[in-house]
């Protein structure tokens, strides 16, 4: 029952951070406060009143259009909010049993729940970054770079809780330290390679186009998304991102208008970045079931 209410009360509070990042979305590119002033048309500069701002049901009540000036209220609102919303609930809902445990030590719960608080804020950025890139073909490194730090941070407390599995027996404090100084270095490597994946695609893009074709933006994504998710899970995240664009791609060129404007559509770019971030939620979310499920029929 605990787990059902943490789970609803998660999935709520994601479509009020929902809400709020679709703010930090419309103002962030134009460089405006997200403090001030109060919500408002973007058309208009109407204020919203309060029963204007509840996520997803004031979108639905208004039917998609100011109040005021009937301007049309773009469908990335009620999508971002409800994306939040449901990610944070599963985050809720895959929270260790041992939480609920009354024996587990005080600790170890709050280290716990840090590292759910750490997974709900890596989900949201995820759905920021796509947004950004796909509306303005921006990464902001203020977003990803810190995301690496705190996805490796996260890293270390899962690490930390792990090895406290190791009984208290004489010389079992070193054998941690040593796990965890393996496991940390590993993980920085896997980091590293990540971002060095991106970075090499666009030094051979560049050899042969003599052109950028992807930004740094892209590689620092990488790194945050192997911080995270390991780099097993990054290199998920780039697969399903590498088959996700190809296939709009795909549908953009079958279009007729596409057909007819060759050159334009040749020279058009796509927001990879959106690709990989829903590569990595799918990676975050099932990453491991797919990859056993892929070494299976693999035959390893």
């Amino acid at each position: 029952m605990i787990r059902i209410f943490g789970t609803i009360f998660a999935g709520l509070m994601g479509l009020a951070f929902g809400s709020f990042l679709n703010v930090c979305l419309s103002r962030w590119p134009e460089g405006e406060s997200v403090v001030a002033p109060r919500s408002h048309c973007r058309s208009c500069t109407h204020t919203l009143a309060w029963w204007e701002n509840i996520p997803l049901f004031s979108w639905l009540a208004l039917r998609g259009r100011c109040r005021n000036c009937r301007a049309s209220i773009g469908v990335r609102y009620p999508l971002v909010e409800l994306a939040v919303g449901v990610l944070w609930a599963a985050c809720a809902w895959r929270f260790p049993q041992w939480g609920f445990n009354p024996d587990t030590p005080v600790l170890e719960v709050y280290w716990g729940l840090a590292i759910l608080v750490g997974e709900m804020s890596f989900y949201w950025l995820l759905i920021a970054l796509a947004m950004l890139d796909a509306e303005n073909l921006w990464l902001p490194d203020w977003l990803t770079l810190p995301g690496v730090a705190l996805g490796f941070i996260v890293f270390l407390l899962k690490s930390k809780l792990s090895s406290d599995t190791i009984p208290p027996t004489y010389g079992a404090l070193s054998i941690q330290n040593r796990i965890l100084w393996h496991l940390s270095f590993r993980w920085l490597l896997g980091i590293f390679a990540a971002a060095a994946l991106i970075l090499l695609i666009r030094w051979v893009y560049w050899l042969i186009r003599r052109r950028e074709g992807i930004g740094l933006g892209d590689a620092k994504l990488m790194a945050l998304q192997a911080a995270w998710l390991g780099l097993p899970g990054a290199l998920l995240s780039f697969g399903l991102g590498v088959v996700l664009g190809a296939a709009v791609a795909l549908a953009q060129l079958a279009m007729p208008s596409a057909r007819t404007e060759s050159e334009t559509w040749a020279a058009s770019k796509l927001p990879l970045g959106t690709f990989l971030c829903i590569g990595g939620i799918v990676s975050g979310l099932w990453g491991q079931q797919i990859i056993a499920a892929y070494l299976r029929w693999a035959g390893f």
